[in-house]
């Protein structure tokens, strides 16, 4: 659901959901940043990304998608993988950081959900529910888009980590389109079961740990 339409049926629930939504597409880069730097990559540091200030990180398109489809991004976190200890490992590390904070996040607001709700009742229940069910659908949903293989997603790096160089490089020259591709491929409704797949194992990991 996009932020928009809950923006008209409720503005309440909007105004608390809006603000972790857009650090949840910042924390994604940070983390990104955060792991290539522990691995031996200070670009991120360098640039000023290691930071949960706004400013540094939102991309206008971006915020304006996550409003409009309930997905979106922030600019990039510049990463040089020829700085890594382990090109290999970074490849495979850095670029799963992203995904694994954003399924963090979404398994720490369900988490909250069931704490809040076993101990409290009421409105203030009803309004925590809604603000993490929505805060943990979106996350989901990030981390599901992010691991399709599609360049610059960080599932095509994260398939180059994996498979090393039996992987076809035609991926890294796809880059510079893929943007151009993946909007073609959602507007179309072709991904859709792929992003459903992913939503499905990443709700049922959530779900062992949450049970």
């Amino acid at each position: 659901m996009g932020l928009l339409k809950l923006l008209t049926s409720d503005p309440l629930v909007f105004a608390l959901v809006a603000i972790p939504l857009l650090f949840s597409v910042i924390i994604h880069e940070v983390a990104h940043g955060w792991v290539a730097y522990r691995m031996g990559d200070p670009t991120a540091k360098w640039s000023g990304r290691l930071t949960l200030n706004p400013l540094s990180h939102l991309d206008p398109i971006g915020t304006l998608m996550l409003f409009l489809a309930g997905f979106g991004w922030a600019k990039p976190v510049p990463v040089n993988f020829n700085n890594l200890t382990d090109k290999r490992k970074g490849l495979l590390f850095v670029s799963s950081a992203g995904v694994l904070a954003n399924i963090l996040l979404a398994f720490f607001a369900l988490l909250f959900i069931r704490l809040f709700s076993s101990s409290s009742s009421g409105i203030a229940v009803i309004l925590v529910y809604k603000v993490c069910t929505d805060v943990a659908y979106i996350n989901i949903t990030l981390a599901a888009l992010n691991l399709i293989p599609i360049p610059p997603l960080d599932g095509s790096k994260i398939l180059l980590g994996i498979t090393w160089k039996r992987t076809p490089y035609f991926l890294t020259r796809l880059e510079p389109y893929g943007f151009f591709i993946i909007i073609g491929l959602l507007y179309l409704g072709i991904l859709d079961p792929l992003i459903g797949l992913f939503r499905w194992m990443i709700g049922t990991l959530i779900g062992v740990l949450i049970p």
